[in-house]
């Protein structure tokens, strides 16, 4: 019999687990709510955020938040030089190309990140600051760099829907991801724009993977483990959701780490018999169809 103290256990894991899914899958909604553009190089985005941290925290400079910061900046170039260089340029045709050009980022990043940093497992602990419980009581805690990514995932979450409802850019980029044509007319430049949504969202993979190195093991095909799970997410949750983004990410969190539990060591499994399932009843996800 599972004890009470073990189920809450994996609860709280699968909130971290969520949380993480949920700041890799945010960007990747994000670009495809408003581009229209699959970026399965998405996960290998999250991945190399992961490095630049461990490599500050290895460094001379030491300081964590240093790395998350640096990761954001790096990642975020790196979108940009993908976007304008080539995404770009395919804007008009259909999934499938999109879908091969970002694949073909994953095999040449994955291997850079192979060449410079070896096949080896890289860790690195959280910040000093951030290496206590808190207790929930009852004989619980949690872990407070837990906490932290799942309260970051909150703020991100809040912060987008701020940006998007209540500013002037945020009604712009969504009148342009609601009718491209029509923002061009209206003097909007639309490539630009473009440019700086796909910043955004490359700037979120590479702070989720930064946030994400105290916690898993970092490996060059970290990339390819995130991008299936975040593509899993978006798929139940929606494409182009932030609230299906949000709801599915925890969900599947919650499934891997309590699915465990019933099939001992199948956790993954029942997210993708979830997606299938969406795929069968609701195709366009739970929450597919509502705005953000």
């Amino acid at each position: 019999m599972v004890s009470t103290g073990l189920i809450v256990d994996q609860v709280i894991t699968g909130l971290s687990i969520g949380s993480r899914l949920f700041l890799v899958a945010i960007g990747l909604s994000l670009i495809f709510g408003v581009l229209d553009v699959l970026n399965f190089a998405h996960g290998v985005l999250y991945a190399i955020g992961a490095y630049v941290a461990i490599v500050v925290v290895n460094s001379a400079v030491g300081n964590f938040w240093v790395g998350v910061v640096l990761a954001a900046v790096v990642v975020a170039l790196i979108g940009v030089f993908i976007e304008a260089g080539f995404i770009r340029r395919i804007y008009d045709r259909d999934h499938l190309d999109q879908l091969l050009l970002t694949f073909a980022f994953v095999l040449i990043l994955e291997d850079v990140i192979r060449f410079v940093f070896g096949s080896g497992t890289r860790v690195v602990n959280p910040p000093a600051l951030l290496r206590f419980d808190i207790a929930l009581g009852a004989g619980f805690s949690i872990p407070s760099y837990r906490a932290f990514v799942i309260l970051m995932s909150l703020i991100v979450m809040a912060g987008l829907f701020a940006v998007l409802r209540t500013t002037n850019i945020g009604r712009i980029v969504r009148a342009t991801a609601s009718d491209r044509d029509m923002a061009r007319l209206l003097g909007i430049n639309v490539p630009r724009l473009y440019t700086g949504v796909f910043l955004v969202g490359a700037a979120l993979a590479g702070i989720g993977g930064a946030l994400a190195a105290p916690q898993q093991a970092v490996t060059p095909g970290l990339g390819n483990q995130v991008i299936i799970n975040a593509f899993v997410v978006v798929v139940i949750g929606g494409l182009g959701s932030f609230t299906g983004a949000f709801v599915g990410a925890y969900l599947i969190g919650l499934m891997i780490a309590l699915g465990s539990l019933v099939i001992a060591g199948a956790g993954q499994l029942f997210p993708f018999v979830a997606m299938i399932l969406v795929l069968l009843f609701k195709p366009q996800g739970l929450f597919g169809g509502v705005e953000a």
